[in-house]
């Protein structure tokens, strides 16, 4: 059965976004960017809540465009594109790119998306990690510290009454000073 992997960034605090959605803290240099390339080619499909969708797709799609757009960057953008994506949303009413719209986090589905074959599938974005870890549909989490406190924003995990076991499987640093904790669940 695939797995379900939360793939986040964060800051040294615990931050995923600065208090007005600001990103511009990350680390993304072209190592970390290979790294992430190398990552979510293998898997199955994303799983994107409609704000994560909304700013992939405003960047994504024109990336060969811009004459800043770094080798890294061009390599990501047809890894995204084809990747099947599953983007919950009540009010989008139009999506592209190999995109299949859901309206809201149901466990059963998911489990039955879960049993199908294919590779792990990653799920981005805050709001939709709250509802999946809700739900305790996470089964791998990958969380990205990089190296920088920004005092305030958006939390990577909710508050919550439930405790979740975890076994680290893996450490990476990158010379960007970004550190990668991987970690499954043991229960």
């Amino acid at each position: 059965m695939r797995k379900i992997i939360l793939m986040m960034s964060v800051s040294l605090d615990g931050f995923i976004e600065g208090p007005e959605r600001q990103l511009d803290w990350h680390r993304v240099d072209d190592e970390l960017h290979r790294h992430f390339n190398d990552e979510l080619r293998t898997m199955g499909g994303f799983l994107e809540g409609r704000v994560t969708y909304e700013l992939m797709a405003g960047v994504w799609p024109t990336v060969d465009a811009d004459p800043a757009s770094t080798e890294a960057m061009r390599e990501f953008a047809p890894i995204w594109l084809e990747m099947p994506k599953f983007v919950f949303s009540r009010t989008l009413e139009r999506a592209d790119w190999n995109t299949t719209i859901v309206r809201d986090v149901v466990p059963e589905e998911i489990l039955a998306l879960k049993a199908r074959p294919g590779g792990d599938l990653v799920v981005g974005g805050p709001d939709l990690a709250a509802a999946f870890l809700r739900h305790d549909l996470v089964d791998e989490f990958r969380v990205y510290v990089h190296p920088v406190l920004i005092g305030r924003g958006k939390p990577l995990f909710p508050s919550s009454d439930a405790m979740v076991p975890l076994r680290l499987i893996e450490t990476r640093a990158f010379g960007n000073g970004v550190v990668l904790l991987r970690y499954e669940r043991t229960a």
